[in-house]
């Protein structure tokens, strides 16, 4: 990885031989180049716009690709320029040729997507962790988990094996490089997004609604009634008229918890093992009493 390590550095330090070799560009046609299987970008909005602005003033800056072979090239930062190029009607674009392996490829498109300034805390989310997820050998939820581990390791301040602190070191650079926050803040703040139900991430994914509503939705677990409130803020109900809705959800359901006789005495068991012989003998009074009236004996 040691390619990625000079690119990873390029970003941080702006090394001069690398930005040498990425003012070397050259000209490729649109028929040559194919769009990465791996685009971390799930929305590449206002192509219209782009092809637009492309028709004027032409594109200011190249498209990152990768060598296949036979003719053809991989692109690795730039798929949003690349269809907006084929929208304005061009037949060849500006590339800068960089010689990686997929791994590396995919390393760089993270990045890059990563300095997206429209970037929603949902997306930068999976995208550093899918970034570590490719430094540390291991898949996203295997690189959430190194992260919990480092924190709590961390907490503990005690003496750390050899793996934690490899690890560490991986979490450091690639956070110092690619991310706008502090590790530790991504694992109190952001991990938590990855719990969300499957339909609030997709909604996310989409750009639907704002990842504040996400969390706000989340506290909904009736289905039903997620979905209905979801539609709603898709539609554009305010995160303040969302909160007073979710408030209203959860307040009835209190109440209705309250008024149901099983719940309430199902909450009172953790208790019942608690009180002191004197009260334990008075509640299996009144236990022999509730199950003579439950069997209509009284």
């Amino acid at each position: 990885m040691s390619q990625l390590r000079e690119l990873l550095g390029h970003l941080e330090a702006k090394a001069e031989a690398l930005d040498r070799r990425l003012k070397a560009r050259t000209a490729l046609p649109l028929s040559a180049l194919l769009p990465s299987p791996h685009q971390p970008r799930k929305r590449l909005e206002g192509l219209e716009d782009l092809a637009a602005s492309i028709q004027e003033k032409g594109i200011l800056q190249p498209l990152l690709v990768r060598p296949l072979g036979e003719g053809r090239y991989e692109i690795v930062a730039g798929e949003r320029r690349y269809r907006a190029a084929k929208m304005a009607g061009l037949e060849e674009v500006p590339v800068v040729v960089l010689d990686l392996t997929p791994e590396e490829a995919r390393a760089v498109a993270l990045i890059e997507n990563l300095k997206r300034e429209d970037l929603n805390p949902y997306e930068e989310t999976v995208a550093l962790l899918d970034l570590l997820a490719l430094r540390l050998g291991t898949d996203r939820e295997g690189a959430a988990k190194a992260l919990q581990n480092l924190l709590q390791a961390e907490k503990r301040k005690g003496e750390v094996s050899h793996n934690v602190m490899g690890q560490a070191e991986v979490v450091e650079e690639v956070f110092r490089t690619a991310a706008r926050l502090d590790w530790r803040s991504f694992v109190q703040n952001r991990l938590p997004l990855l719990r969300l139900p499957e339909d609030l991430k997709a909604a996310l994914e989409e750009g639907a609604i704002p990842y504040t509503a996400a969390l706000e939705l989340k506290k909904v677990r009736d289905e039903g009634v997620r979905k209905a409130l979801l539609e709603e803020a898709r539609a554009g109900l305010s995160l303040r008229d969302l909160r007073a809705r979710v408030r209203a959800v959860l307040e009835g359901k209190r109440e209705e918890r309250k008024g149901d006789l099983a719940l309430r005495l199902k909450a009172l068991l953790p208790r019942l093992r608690t009180l002191s012989p004197e009260r334990r003998a008075r509640a299996e009074t009144l236990l022999a009493e509730l199950e003579a009236l439950v069997r209509g004996k009284k």
